[in-house]
């Protein structure tokens, strides 16, 4: 291990790490030697994996986090992946003091059983979906919800190549659903 830290040192980070990271975690349990587009695509199913279990209800051994998207789209999209819980829709007509006041009445300001914040917020990642999330993010940290933005982040880091919108990762949902029966 104290080599490997060496090498990180003299490579430039940003010029290899993907492939540094990957080879770094052991208990990832793959194949060595994939290509850069199957270690995102690994990535991003693996975050999705742990959204989904966090996504379940409680009885099925999940956290019961709802997951907040666009459209209905979105949420076809998510739960051709596998989402099985409570998905809500920010374009439901209501203007967004209004879907503010509503979730924080329905889901408040406390942690989720593992710990973690309550509410996934999974907007696109082009330029609407950014405004969105800065929007709901500091509305519902100021009325102290907090939220979870782990699955954005890596969605977007990871497939930014791909695509930009939530919905448009249905096109790829073979390629991770294969990749996700497999973590």
């Amino acid at each position: 291990m104290k080599c490997f830290i060496a090498l990180v040192k003299i490579l430039n980070f940003h010029t290899f790490p993907l492939r540094i990271i990957i080879e770094r975690d052991v208990n990832m349990n793959r194949k060595k030697n994939l290509s850069i587009r199957e270690e995102r695509f690994f990535l991003a199913a693996r975050a999705i994996k742990e959204s989904i279990i966090r996504n379940l209800p409680i009885d099925e051994g999940g956290s019961n986090c709802p997951i907040l998207v666009e459209g209905i789209n979105d949420v076809k999209c998510l739960r051709v992946l596998g989402f099985s819980g409570i998905i809500e829709t920010v374009n439901k007509g209501w203007d967004r003091p209004r879907m503010i006041a509503y979730l924080y009445e329905t889901y408040g300001s406390e942690l989720a059983i593992d710990g973690l914040p309550r509410i996934i917020l999974l907007m696109d990642w082009d330029r609407t979906g950014e405004i969105l999330q800065k929007s709901f993010t500091n509305e519902l940290n100021s009325m102290d919800v907090k939220i979870d933005q782990n699955l954005r982040n890596i969605l977007a880091n990871q497939l930014k190549f791909e695509c930009k919108t939530v919905e448009s990762i249905i096109g790829f949902s073979d390629s991770l659903l294969e990749v996700l029966s497999q973590i």
